[in-house]
């Protein structure tokens, strides 16, 4: 190779592999941190840990903490339409709950499903009585839940867990989306209605009873 050959090739500047990305500062955008977070929540479709957004926006993970625990309270204080919660170990906005009547207005066109009462009263049930097999959440509901579950599995509401040491059957619970819906951190802040429900010694006399 000769010499000019060489210097050319030097000259030239190695093409960066295909999966660099592309870096940038995020205190040089308009809104700083503030802002970067702001424009990435507004476009998940799922809650996002502050880890995960600390490594998008290549932040350390305190800052980031610190950034959207005060952006909760700022939005909360501004009486916004929205509200930056934290769900589980992740964060997502939602529709603020003071303007429920706007929202429910606004879906009252038929194009959003909803879930049917006979739906809602099992997953209660599932919900206060998990792990739960299916022959129990019919003895409470007194009617056949099958089609009712195969909805909430189809949902992502509900999901196997399990089976029954004893009968084998399939036992269900609730899944983090239902959390999500129900803007939940964990099933410890579901409001106190289990007193309400039979205990489970009752329901086992009550299927036992159906099988009879």
């Amino acid at each position: 190779m000769s010499e000019a050959t060489s210097a050319v090739d030097e000259a030239i500047p190695e093409a960066p592999p295909e999966d660099t990305q592309l870096a940038f500062d995020v205190h040089a955008f308009p809104g700083g941190v503030r802002g970067a977070l702001e424009a990435v929540l507004m476009v998940v479709d799922e809650p996002l840990s502050a880890v995960a957004l600390a490594s998008a926006l290549e932040v350390p993970v305190p800052d980031v903490e610190a950034e959207l625990a005060a952006m909760e309270e700022e939005y909360a204080a501004q009486f916004r339409g929205f509200s930056l919660r934290r769900v589980g170990d992740g964060w997502r906005y939602y529709s603020r709950a003071d303007y429920a009547p706007v929202v429910e207005r606004f879906l009252l066109d038929g194009q959003q499903a909803r879930l049917t009462q006979a739906a809602l009263e099992t997953l209660a049930v599932i919900a206060y009585r998990q792990p739960v097999s299916r022959s129990r959440v019919s003895a409470v509901r007194g009617v056949n839940v099958d089609g009712v579950i195969r909805t909430l599995l189809s949902r992502g509401l509900i999901e196997e867990v399990g089976h029954d040491t004893e009968s084998t059957a399939i036992l269900y619970g609730t899944t983090s989306h239902f959390l999500e819906r129900m803007g939940l951190s964990s099933l410890d802040e579901l409001p106190a209605l289990a007193p309400y429900l039979p205990d489970v010694d009752v329901l086992d006399e009550i299927v036992e009873r159906g099988r009879s």
